[in-house]
C-alpha cells in the first residue's frame, strides 16, 4: 500500500489488484498503465541539494493542516516534509493545535491558519521554490475550512497538493470548477485520495456536470458550461461507473480535475490530465496504519516544493513510501510499524533505491 489506508477501505472504488498488467480494458476502452519506474528513474529524480543551497533555496513548504481534532497530521505531514528534503517547512493549523505541532519538532515554523492568506503569498520565483500541502487532519466539522480551502484553490500560485479532508470539500461544482480553473492557468495541483475519497471526488464531479447539463438544457449558463464536453468518452462512462477500477478512475479524476490524480491503494495509480497512468505496487500491508497517508502527503509536497513536477513528486514519495514502510517492517515486523516509523525510515528507504 502507498498511503495508509486498508485493503478493504475502497469506498465503492473495486479492490486493486496486488498484480497487474500494463495494459487493461474496460467497458471496451483499453488503458495503458505504465508499469512502475526502477531505482534507476527515481535515482535521477532525487533533489539533493546543491552545494551553495540555503533553506530557500532548498524550497518552502506550506502545510494547512491539523484541525483541533486531528493536530498530529499536521506533525506527521511536517516531519515527512523535513526529512523529505524542504528546507523551509511552515505550519499553518488550527489555534488549538499550535502547541502540538511546535512540540513535535522545534525546527518547525507553526502559525495559527486565520494568518494564511494565499492570495498574498509571493509569486514563485528563481531561488525560492515553493509548494502547499493542504487537507491533512480536516475536521469536516470545521464548516470555515471549505472557505479556507476553496481561497487557496483559488489564489495559490505554487504547486498545491490536496490531501485529506479537504478532498470531500473539493468534490463539488466549485471545487471542480476552481480546479479546472488552475490548470487552465498553468497551475499544477496534485491530489492523493485513497479509494473513498475517490469515490467522493468522481460522485461530485457527476453531480457537478449533471447540473451543468441540465441547466444548458434549459437554456441557462453557468461556470461549469461545456465542460462535459471536454471529457472523454472513457472519462465520462468511469465518473458515471457504480465501481470503476482503480486506474480508470484515477484517470477520469485527473481529466475532469484538471489535477495529477495518485489513488492510493495495495496498488497505486499515478495519473495526469492528458491521460498518461504509470502504477506504483511496491506497496506493503504494514502501510496500512493510520497517518500514513499524512506522511505521504509531507513527503509528495516536499518533493514539489524542489522543484519536482506533480508526476514526478508523486512517482518517486509514492516509491519511497513504500520503501520505507518495508524497511520500517523488517526492521520492526509488519505488525508493529507505525506511521510515525516511516518518517525515520526514510533515509533507509532512500538508500534503497540509491546503494
Amino acid at each position: 500500500m502507498s498511503g495508509g489506508e486498508s485493503a478493504n477501505d475502497t469506498g465503492g472504488v473495486k479492490e486493486m489488484e496486488a498484480t497487474h498488467d500494463t495494459r487493461t480494458t474496460e467497458k471496451g476502452h483499453d488503458l495503458d498503465v505504465a508499469p512502475g519506474r526502477s531505482n534507476a528513474e527515481l535515482v535521477r529524480l532525487l533533489p539533493h541539494p546543491a552545494a551553495d543551497a540555503n533553506k530557500y533555496t532548498r524550497g518552502h513548504l506550506s502545510l494547512v493542516a491539523g484541525s483541533a481534532a486531528y493536530p498530529g497530521a499536521a506533525c506527521l505531514a511536517a516531519a515527512a516534509g523535513e526529512r523529505a528534503g524542504a528546507g523551509y517547512t511552515e505550519v499553518f493549523c488550527a489555534g488549538k493545535s499550535m502547541i502540538t505541532v511546535r512540540g513535535w519538532r522545534p525546527s518547525l515554523v507553526v502559525r495559527d491558519w486565520r494568518a494564511w492568506k494565499p492570495a498574498k503569498a509571493p509569486a514563485p520565483r528563481p531561488g525560492h521554490p515553493t509548494a502547499c500541502v493542504i487537507g491533512c487532519g480536516f475536521d469536516a466539522a470545521e464548516t470555515s475550512l471549505t472557505s479556507l480551502l476553496m481561497e487557496t484553490v483559488r489564489s495559490w500560485e505554487a504547486p498545491l497538493l490536496i490531501d485529506g479532508g479537504a478532498l470531500a470539500l473539493l468534490a463539488n461544482a466549485t471545487g471542480l470548477r476552481l480546479a479546472r480553473e488552475r490548470a487552465a492557468a498553468g497551475r499544477a495541483t496534485l491530489l492523493t485520495p485513497h479509494g473513498g475519497e475517490a469515490a467522493r471526488l468522481a460522485r461530485g464531479a457527476r453531480e457537478a456536470l449533471e447540473e451543468a447539463e441540465a441547466a444548458a438544457a434549459h437554456g441557462t449558463r453557468g461556470p461549469l458550461e461545456g465542460v462535459a464536453d471536454t471529457l472523454s468518452a472513457a472519462g465520462r462512462a468511469t465518473l458515471a461507473e457504480a465501481a470503476p477500477a482503480p486506474a480508470a478512475l484515477a484517470r477520469a479524476l485527473a481529466e475532469a480535475y484538471g489535477a495529477v490524480v495518485a489513488l492510493k491503494g495495495p496498488v497505486t495509480f499515478i495519473a495526469s490530465p492528458d491521460g498518461t497512468v504509470e502504477v506504483m505496487d511496491r506497496g506493503t500491508s504494514a502501510l496500512a496504519k493510520a497517518g500514513t497517508g499524512d506522511v505521504l502527503a509531507g513527503m509528495i509536497g516536499a518533493l514539489l516544493a524542489q522543484r519536482l513536477d506533480p508526476r514526478d513528486a508523486a512517482a518517486l514519495g509514492c516509491a519511497l513510501h513504500a520503501e520505507a514502510g518495508r524497511t520500517a517492517a523488517a526492521a520492526l515486523t509488519d505488525i508493529c510499524v507505525a506511521a510515525e516509523d516511516l518518517v525515520t525510515f526514510l533515509p533507509e528507504a532512500i538508500r534503497a533505491i540509491a546503494p
